[in-house]
């Protein structure tokens, strides 16, 4: 009888804290139901977080990437000491990089690929070459696309370079440099090799009505395509040319820290900026480390070191203190879906019309 009656007791004790336990979850979600989600997402993502974090990277990652060589370099020098991940690099102009993907069609080597050309990047997201993925910072970043595949961790801007001894001072619009004071002293990249380059024309000639008539009459006015963006800039340092169309302004501002006399200046027409897409290849060899390497772009640390690099950093919450940010840069209305079928054509297009 004894042990009855307390195996009564206990049952009753248990089913009074039950009904106690059920009372108060009923209560807290009639209470706010939308105040419980977000203070369930937090918690989620921190879980991803210390998840990404208490994840063993090891071995390699192998990254394609354009200039400036120095970025590239630290940034491969500190995620390998952030992860113990070794980096394999392929530093080159955006055209080299694509010539040497498509030869690596049968045996992909590249995990992350960086370009110079937000336009060639849509192109081999079209193709179905890179894959989608959600980095850390995402929130913050400038450029992401709709399907989060292509990464602008990075930007530039295209302007005109000029000579400071030839000419002290220059501000003149896109069209004006078509004037008789600047014949044969005008040069450009050859947007065949530069990236930047070859978006920047493919947003003149769809984002300014005569677009196509003022590119013309550059290559009559005795426009030249000395090389890619590093040789096109020294035609202009040394003298050999006094004025660079579309010069690629990072380029710009590492030359002018150095002493070299130049300048530059963003017409007021406007210009394109240009976000630099990184993004990691379907057929990744090593794609945990490829997304680490993207997570890492994002970080603080490597958006720092984009901005000593004179390249415009990829989040909102990093400014610049060596060159103009930006907010402040002139910007021509850009529709990439129109500029990318008309990118390559134009880029042979300038090359064929100033032969």
């Amino acid at each position: 009888m004894k042990m009855k009656k307390i195996a009564a007791l206990l049952l009753a004790s248990c089913l009074s804290v039950g009904f106690a336990a059920c009372g108060t979850t009923t209560e807290e979600t009639t209470v706010d139901e939308t105040e419980i989600t977000q203070t369930a997402a937090p918690a989620e993502t921190a879980a991803s977080e210390t998840a990404k974090e208490n994840t063993a990277l090891s071995g390699k990652v192998t990254v394609y990437m354009p200039s400036p060589a120095g970025l590239a370099d630290k940034l491969a020098a500190a995620f390998t000491e952030k992860t113990g991940v070794e980096v394999e690099q392929f530093q080159g102009t955006t055209g080299e990089i694509l010539a040497r993907l498509e030869t690596e069609q049968a045996n992909p080597v590249a995990d992350v690929v960086i370009l110079a050309s937000w336009s060639d990047g849509l192109s081999m997201k079209e193709d179905g070459q890179i894959m989608s993925y959600v980095p850390e910072n995402a929130d913050k970043a400038n450029w992401i696309d709709e399907d989060s595949m292509l990464f602008g961790t990075s930007a530039s801007a295209v302007g005109v370079i000029y000579n400071t001894t030839i000419y002290p001072e220059l501000s003149a619009d896109w069209a004006d440099l078509a004037s008789a004071d600047y014949a044969d002293d005008i040069a450009i990249p050859d947007p065949e090799k530069s990236g930047a380059c070859k978006d920047f024309l493919a947003g003149f000639v769809t984002g300014v009505d005569n677009g196509e008539e003022i590119m013309q009459s550059w290559a009559d006015n005795g426009l030249t395509v000395p090389g890619a963006n590093a040789a096109a800039l020294e035609a202009v340092t040394t003298g050999e040319k006094g004025i660079l169309i579309a010069g690629v302004d990072y380029n710009a501002y590492s030359s002018m820290a150095k002493g070299e006399p130049i300048s530059i200046y963003y017409p007021s027409t406007g210009t394109v900026v240009n976000p630099r897409p990184a993004m990691i290849m379907n057929t990744a060899p090593n794609v945990d480390n490829a997304k680490a390497f993207i997570d890492f772009l994002y970080s603080e640390e490597a958006q720092q070191m984009v901005a000593d690099a004179y390249l415009l950093p990829g989040r909102n919450d990093v400014q610049c203190e060596n060159r103009t940010n930006l907010a402040e840069i002139p910007q021509l209305p850009t529709d990439w879906d129109a500029m990318i079928p008309v990118a390559t054509d134009t880029a042979a297009k300038l090359n064929e019309i100033c032969q």
